[in-house]
């Protein structure tokens, strides 16, 4: 997740408001009363005065860090914290099998328009599939997360739908999803209204299996993927979070850089104990602190208390090692399992080198996570 340096060019952004479309049926009406916001005009901010974040977003950003204490020169670390290496284009769609689909299509709402991509198995022959809503890292795009993550291949073995969101660059401009802003961590508002959406949407468009929906994601993907399951555990069964962070880690991007950096020292006491949890997080991560996968798996099991943890270790053939630790109940139920590979960074565990983000010397973490869906629910 790069994203943190380069947020200072898209703070104080609007969400793009096309106009009005069809779309199915909108889960997450507007709150009463809601009036779009009005852009500030561009003024120059007097001497001692904070800038305005709509009109001089890096400034802004930079004092917010100086009054932190946060000693970090934005504008000299730019372009080595987005990291331009890992900016290349997108790669070529892979062959597809003989009758499956991956096709494009979009939802609206209040909240904004989001265009994805839905996978469709070749097995589907009308029948209930599961599904599962995988949210892709900063500078990533649907096709680029499917080749990375080779989730439609493990889809296209366990008979499961998989639809990739797409955040766009003018939500963003590292096209991150915005799991940082208090607006994009509520029900019936912001990000997390539309990503529900796109699943209902594919609900309602295909027999899907409303039993066994997920919702995954990869970095600022992930921490979005927490906040969506918590939000909407009526919608999602179960949770995949790879190198992202605890719900409601941050209010803003001062917070944001804190707590990827540091971790945080106390995850809030949100969410539900019903929803099972998947964690995969490298510990030789240095975007994302390692410490925020154990606090996701300590934020969800808060409810269980009387959690039984059992740890096992193991090793890729010429990859890495790893421990596995697996919560339960006292009756066996599985309440979540953390992965932790040694000496990964920030990457997705087992990819393929045809994506961004990507470590084949991992646990295959998509095959782990379409395994661990299936189990719980």
């Amino acid at each position: 997740m790069r994203e943190a340096a380069q947020q200072i060019l898209s703070k104080g952004m609007h969400l793009h408001r096309p106009a009005a479309q069809p779309s199915m049926r909108d889960i997450n009406p507007p709150p009463p009363n809601a009036a779009p916001s009005t852009p500030e005009p561009e003024t120059t901010h007097a001497r001692g005065q904070a800038p305005n974040p709509a009109t001089h977003p890096a400034e802004f950003a930079q004092d917010m860090l100086n009054r932190m204490g946060i000693k970090l020169d934005l504008q000299a670390n730019l372009d080595r914290a987005i990291d331009l290496g890992s900016l290349h284009h997108a790669p070529a769609s892979e062959p597809l099998p003989e009758g499956a689909q991956f096709i494009r299509g979009s939802y609206s709402n209040h909240a904004g328009m989001r265009n994805y991509k839905l996978y469709i198995p070749s097995s589907y022959h009308g029948h209930a599939m599961p599904l599962l809503v995988m949210l892709h890292g900063c500078t990533q795009n649907p096709d680029d997360f499917a080749a990375g993550t080779q989730m439609n291949q493990v889809a296209e073995e366990m008979g499961c739908f998989v639809v990739y969101p797409e955040q766009p660059a003018n939500a963003n401009h590292s096209k991150c999803w915005n799991w940082f802003n208090a607006i994009d961590q509520q029900r019936g508002q912001g990000e997390p209204s539309i990503i529900a959406g796109i699943a209902q949407q594919i609900i309602e468009g295909y027999p899907v299996n409303e039993r066994q929906v997920y919702v995954a994601g990869l970095s600022a993907g992930g921490a979005m993927a927490v906040i969506v399951g918590t939000l909407y555990p009526e919608l999602f069964a179960a949770v995949g979070v790879h190198s992202g962070l605890p719900f409601a880690s941050a209010q803003d991007l001062p917070s944001a850089l804190t707590a990827m950096k540091r971790g945080v020292s106390k995850a809030a006491k949100a969410g539900n104990g019903s929803q099972p949890i998947i964690v995969f997080h490298g510990d030789s991560d240095t975007t994302v602190n390692p410490r925020n996968g154990e606090q996701v798996m300590a934020q969800r099991l808060h409810h269980h208390r009387g959690a039984r943890p059992s740890v096992q270790s193991g090793a890729v053939p010429n990859g890495y090692s790893y421990t596995q630790t697996t919560h339960t109940t006292a009756d066996g139920t599985p309440l979540g399992e953390h992965w932790v590979v040694h000496g990964a960074g920030h990457a997705w565990s087992g990819g393929s080198s045809s994506g961004s983000y990507t470590d084949a010397k991992g646990p295959d973490a998509s095959r782990e996570m379409l395994r661990f869906f299936r189990t719980v629910s």
